[in-house]
């Protein structure tokens, strides 16, 4: 739709039809995404090739179609496994960052308890979680418990860490104009200090989102007889290459979405920030 300019001399273009916009912005995500894909489909390519022209035994490498034959055929067997490491990965997830956030509240208003206290989550975070896992297992039996337990542990000390700082990174000046103001801790907490942690805390969410399943997976190797980590070791023992690398395709595909997700939220929550990758 054009208008005519003062004394014939051109035209005004009109307001962008909405579909055309909805055309471009689907253009500019795909532009976007395009590097990933055709890295991702050019990689399988180079794998079924060398697969292929050298001959590589099924038992060590499988080729891409014979793990694309598994999902098909085996299927029930990949999404049984696969419902209880979501159940142990997300519970550990929202448990652990939970547990962070308030310690993490509770160190920024009260000095002696972080000083007493953080050097132990330090500490804890040393030790290798794959040397935690049967001490967990051995307490809390082979159940769900020790798994959410171990995914929580993976996800609480980078969470700890950002929402601390974050709940700090608040200037001074803006601290001095709230006690001006007559704002008590309570105030300054809801209205300063959670809106500066924000991008802390989902960068730390983000990496957790990842760690989580790990965590999920690393206590199904130690004492499980379902999950992904379970159908993992037996995999591995039995030989069966296309399962084994069907099982760790689909979780890692879990702990993508669980990124992506993390990082769908963060952009909603956050408009003012910068998009990031995701």
């Amino acid at each position: 739709m054009t208008t005519a300019g003062v004394g014939g001399r051109g035209a005004v273009a009109g307001p962008e039809p909405a579909d055309a916009h909805a055309v471009r912005a689907e253009r500019a995500q795909f532009r976007r995404h395009a590097p990933a894909i055709v890295t991702a489909v050019a990689m399988l390519g180079l794998w079924q090739l060398v697969v292929t022209g050298f001959g590589v035994p099924t038992y060590i490498a499988p080729s891409p179609v014979q793990v694309a034959q598994v999902f098909v055929e085996q299927g029930d067997v990949l999404w049984i496994n696969f419902w209880p490491t979501l159940l142990e990965a997300m519970a550990g997830f929202a448990l652990g960052n939970t547990i962070a956030v308030l310690l993490a509240v509770w160190f920024v208003h009260n000095r002696l308890a972080e000083r007493a206290f953080y050097p132990i989550a330090v500490f804890v975070n040393t030790i290798p979680i794959i040397a935690v896992a049967p001490i967990l297992v051995l307490m809390l039996g082979n159940g769900y418990a020790p798994k959410i337990v171990i995914a929580a542990l993976i996800c609480f000390f980078p969470t700890l860490v950002n929402m601390v700082r974050g709940l700090k990174a608040v200037s001074p000046q803006m601290l001095e104009l709230m006690r001006v103001l007559s704002a008590s801790d309570r105030e300054i907490l809801w209205k300063i200090r959670l809106q500066s942690s924000l991008p802390f805390l989902f960068a730390a969410l983000k990496i957790a989102s990842t760690t989580c399943v790990i965590g999920a997976i690393v206590g199904e190797w130690i004492g499980s007889n379902y999950g992904l980590g379970s159908l993992i070791i037996e995999a591995t023992y039995n030989f069966r290459a296309p399962l084994l690398y069907a099982t760790v395709i689909l979780g890692a595909g879990l702990a993508v979405a669980a990124f992506t997700t993390t990082s769908l939220i963060e952009r909603r929550v956050l408009k003012w920030k910068p998009g990031a990758v995701f």
